[in-house]
């Protein structure tokens, strides 16, 4: 035991010696360990202190409240709530009557004893600077201890008055106000003083203003209301304290979801009841274990993996550099030799470097890592958009993370340190290298990986659906791969006898000394093959994004819609007009039923709302309700619904922005311009006083008894395919409409809505009153966007609709800069209304930064890693230049032997890491191509095809050759530039037996 200890402290002292004296070498080493640990401990720190704890989230919501009472608006019924007060349903079941809706009296809910305070929240749009902006507004008595830790002043005061205001430095920095200046909101005819900023802790990028009670707001008591904020919807709830330590007991939240409320305490978090005693877990059969959290095995894996592939990174381009730490220590460790040293002495001292660097790696990585953490708390806390709980250090983690660096150290001395331990006492004392032979076995185990993980890999991919297995299985053949390079690097030699001078002698260097040449051509191979796959994949998910994009609007065209108000409209569209390149203008109405500030997304009091009526025979079976209420699907066979999923009935409309407004568009021929659909018979129909309908199930053929001229039903004549709504003039038959085709309009009022839902549900005929209008159905093959139907302004009235201007649609005579749409945006937000302006850009990719992104990432590892190599092989091959330079050679050679061999080491890791790098993102794409398919086979079982013709899914495989042109040419290419530019075209000159 005593021999073992004085035997180590030995070499670690001696290992201490050689650090020091090369300090290049040691500093470099040093780096590499070090900064994986200073991003995993930084990272574990943030992650650590951002992560509130259950004390701290209360804090920030309940402030020194001991509950937060809210409505969940079920009409005051009873409910039973879990602990979090997020998940509550009524006592009652209510499968055969309507489900309780209204407002809860929270104030007779609350405990008589208790203190509170209201907090109300509302959205505003609050004139700034620039024009409008959107903003929250929070009605709360900051000021009160009550809610102190909700908001955090930041300078200045909390409002005491009702015409003042505090604001979010978020909402300063964005309006362009600050503490002390005047707010307006717009259709408020008041003016507010900014009194003070503030931020929440754990939102801080939201801009929010907070006033007193009853200030901006719809008050909850009217008659003390200072101001009322128009077109606000505000909820409210409690704060509420009550006297005691106990705190809001489980039987007081029972108390309170008993008269209709649910409520978040304090004391029910923190010490939560048994699930025995929670009513909604006995009812659903849940617990507090399955109702939230969530499966981390996922993130653990990917966790663990790429830390693993860190530690392999760092021990393959660290790992020569102890080789050559060692080669250059030879006859130091001869001397220990001929002194009595045994082999695991050598061994001892060689390892004793990886773990000398690595203790102080660890050490200056930690450190580091919580000084870089403390120092930009303020950045990553802005970053997160969340402030830390507190400064959360946990020092066995922290250890744990450091002893990674000691460990990665010594695992990449280990090789090094038994090469070392195999030369004989003469070979190290005279520098002789003698003859290395390579292995034998570990090219037979590198196949063997390769050969087995590849089957993996195929076997996940063509049977499996677990991409579990691909991923192993490549990672499998990969690291075959990596035990494959030495011999790789062999075959690789055997070009040189082709080459001139400078490439051959750097071709022959490496093949010579494979110890520290095959690492670094390893390292670069990792990184490149992981950079490969995740290019390819990208790439492939791109064209199929790309392939399953649908277009708004034809490319290039603008619309400006406002489905809230029609104030602004015409407005809006001179706008346009003024600041965009357009060319045609079409302008587009829509029906309301009701008042005529009914939006356009129903809702509201006095509005109702209108529905086409399909033909008797035109409703698809799967969709078509009766009264019993069951699943229509249910009652036909699975071939029966894939057949049924194909037809024409049950396709759902095209996509795009014409259906936003409703179901009809009133409008005219230059509508069709717009959306490019030349069809001369539908231009017709139009100034001839007749709607275009752009769905075939729409149309009413002309005839009391639903059949046209030559006899035939809609049915018999609408079969085929409907794809995206449109039905191609060669494939569908269905009824097209003359002189005598209608289409039914069934306007249903306010009063009424509550029995049309109730009799849709039961498949009866709603209430309502149906008129019918002429129309055209459309049978051409041009994509409509969203259109279903077009109403000509004569025929609206006629009908005695009441339209609204809606918006309009513009074709423009090149694509608007951004320039353009962000002045025309801050033009819009003037007006303050909901608009919404789209610029048909196409199929954006949006990958493209990834891929330059990624290849940049793996250019930078492989040009470090070869220079790694390069710096290595000048410092081990310094008595092969002195002899190069004794025999008269120029002094560019120097220059360009490095620059060889650089490129030649980042040459060959990118070609093998290219080659490993496109059996994963194949094998991921079969996968998820077999998911794809067996989840549309079930969709087509149950009666389902998302409205489309039922083909296969599109998933791709995709090649990124510009990614791999920049790592296959302009990387090694760079990497020999850069090594021949960095290095000295001179040397000192020696004799070639200098020791």
């Amino acid at each position: 035991m005593k021999n073992w200890y004085h035997s180590w402290r030995a070499a670690i002292r001696i290992a201490r010696r050689d650090a020091w004296r090369f300090k290049g070498r040691s500093f470099l080493v040093l780096a590499m360990l070090a900064l994986p640990i200073v991003g995993v401990s930084a990272a574990d720190l943030t992650v650590r202190s951002s992560t509130l704890s259950t004390a701290q989230t209360l804090d920030r919501d309940l402030g020194n409240a001991d509950a937060r009472i809210q409505d969940p608006r079920l009409g005051g019924v009873p409910i039973m709530q879990n602990v979090k007060g997020d998940n509550y349903q009524p006592v009652k079941d209510y499968d055969d009557e309507p489900w309780p809706e209204g407002e809860t009296d929270i104030a007779a809910t609350l405990p008589a004893d208790a203190n509170t305070l209201v907090d109300s929240e509302g959205m505003a749009k609050l004139k700034t600077t620039h024009g409008l902006l959107n903003t929250s507004v929070r009605e709360l008595k900051a000021a009160d201890p009550l809610a102190e830790g909700i908001m955090v002043l930041d300078r200045g005061r909390f409002p005491r008055q009702p015409d003042e205001v505090a604001a979010t430095t978020e909402f300063l920095e964005s309006s362009g106000l600050r503490v002390g200046s005047e707010l307006t909101a717009r259709g408020l005819d008041r003016t507010y003083r900014i009194v003070g900023a503030y931020e929440l802790p754990s939102s801080l990028e939201t801009p929010q203003v907070n006033a007193l009670p009853g200030a901006l707001l719809a008050p909850l008591d009217k008659a003390l209301a200072a101001a009322e904020l128009p077109g606000t919807e505000t909820t409210s709830t409690y704060l509420a304290a009550v006297p005691g330590d106990a705190g809001f007991t489980w039987n007081m939240v029972e108390k309170s979801n008993a008269k209709g409320a649910t409520v978040v305490s304090r004391a029910v978090m923190l010490n939560p009841p048994p699930d025995s005693d929670v009513p909604l877990y006995e009812k659903e059969g849940m617990s507090s274990q399955n109702m939230g959290g969530s499966d981390n095995a996922t993130e653990l894996a990917i966790l663990s993996t790429v830390v693993g592939l860190v530690m392999l990174e760092i021990c393959l381009l660290a790992g020569p550099a102890f080789a050559v730490g060692a080669r250059r220590s030879r006859r130091q460790l001869g001397l220990v030799g001929a002194n009595g040293g045994d082999r695991h002495h050598i061994r001892a001292i060689v390892l004793s470097g990886g773990l000398v660097i690595g203790v102080v790696a660890a050490v200056v990585g930690t450190v580091l890592g919580v000084g870089l953490t403390f120092a930009l708390r303020p950045v990553l806390e802005n970053y997160l958009g969340q402030r830390f709980g507190d400064f959360d250090v946990r020092p066995l983690e922290l250890i744990g993370i450091a002893l990674l660096a000691v460990v990665t150290g010594l695992l990449a001395a280990i090789v090094p340190a038994v090469t070392a331990s195999r030369q004989t006492v003469v070979a190290s004392l005279t520098g002789r290298r003698g003859i290395r032979k390579s292995s034998r076995v570990l090219p037979i185990l590198g196949l063997t990986a390769v050969v087995l993980g590849a089957g993996i890999a195929l076997y996940g991919s063509a049977v499996s659906d677990q991409a579990a297995i691909v991923g192993g299985g490549s990672a499998l053949a990969e690291l075959g791969v990596v035990a494959l390079t030495p011999a790789l690097v062999g075959l690789f030699g055997r070009i040189g006898r082709w080459l001139p001078l400078s490439p051959r002698l750097a071709l022959r260097d490496a093949v010579r000394n494979r110890g520290r040449t095959a690492p670094a051509v390893a390292a670069v191979l990792a990184a490149v093959a992981g950079t490969v796959a995740v290019a390819t994949y990208t790439a492939s998910s791109d064209a199929q994004a790309k392939a399953g994009y649908e277009a708004q609007l034809p490319y290039g065209t603008v619309a400006i819609l406002s489905p809230e108000s029609a104030v602004d409209v015409p407005s809006m569209r001179d706008d346009v007009q003024k600041l965009l390149p357009t060319d045609v203008r079409a302008d587009v109405d829509r029906v309301v039923v009701g008042k005529k500030n009914c939006s356009a997304y129903g809702g509201g009091d006095d509005c109702g709302r209108y529905e086409i009526v399909l033909p008797e025979g035109h409703e698809c079976p799967l969709w078509s309700y009766d009264s019993s209420g069951e699943d229509p699907a249910a009652k036909f066979s699975k071939a029966e619904r894939r057949k049924l999923a194909k037809d024409w009935r049950c396709s759902q409309d095209d996509y795009g922005l014409g259906n936003s407004g409703g179901e009809i568009l009133v409008g005219d021929d230059k509508l069709l311009k717009v959306l490019k659909i030349n069809n001369p018979d539908a231009s017709e129909a139009l100034a001839n006083g007749r709607a275009v309908s752009f769905i075939s199930r729409n149309i009413n053929p002309a005839g009391a008894d639903g059949k046209d001229a030559d006899g035939k039903s809609g049915d018999e004549k609408a079969k085929g395919g409907a794809r995206g709504g449109v039905v191609s003039a060669k494939d569908a038959a269905a009824p097209r409409a003359g002189a005598d085709g209608t289409i039914g309009i069934r306007v249903i009022s306010a009063d009424q809505l509550s029995e049309a839902d109730a009799a849709s549900s039961k498949g009866e005929e709603p209430p309502g009153t149906v008129t019918s209008i002429p129309a055209h159905q459309f049978s051409g093959s041009q994509k409509a966007y969203g259109v279903t139907m077009i109403v000509p302004p004569d025929v609206a009235a006629k009908a005695g609709f009441t339209t609204v201007p809606f918006g309009s649609f513009f074709t423009t005579e090149r694509l608007p800069s951004d320039a353009q749409e962000q002045k025309l945006n801050g033009e819009l937000a003037k007006t303050g209304s909901d608009s919404m302006l789209t610029i048909e850009k196409g199929f954006t990719p949006e990958n493209d930064t990834t891929l330059l992104a990624l290849a940049v990432f793996a250019g930078l590892i492989t040009i470090g890693a070869a220079g790694i190599a390069t710096g290595l092989a000048q410092a081990d091959a310094e008595p092969d230049l002195k002899t190069l330079a004794a025999v008269g050679a120029p002094p560019r050679v120097r220059k360009a032997l490095s620059g060889f061999q650089c490129g030649v080491v980042a040459a060959m890791g990118v070609v093998l890491g290219s080659a490993s790098g496109i059996l994963p993102a194949i094998g991921l794409r079969f996968t998820e191509r077999r998911a794809e398919e067996s989840m549309y086979a079930r969709m087509l079982d149950e009666g389902w095809s998302g409205g489309q013709e039922a083909t296969a899914p599109f998933v791709p495989v995709v090649i990124p050759w510009e990614t791999l042109g920049l790592l296959l040419v302009v990387v090694p290419l760079g990497a020999a530039v850069l090594a021949a530019v960095v290095t000295r075209s001179r040397g000192a000159l020696a004799r070639r037996a200098a020791i």
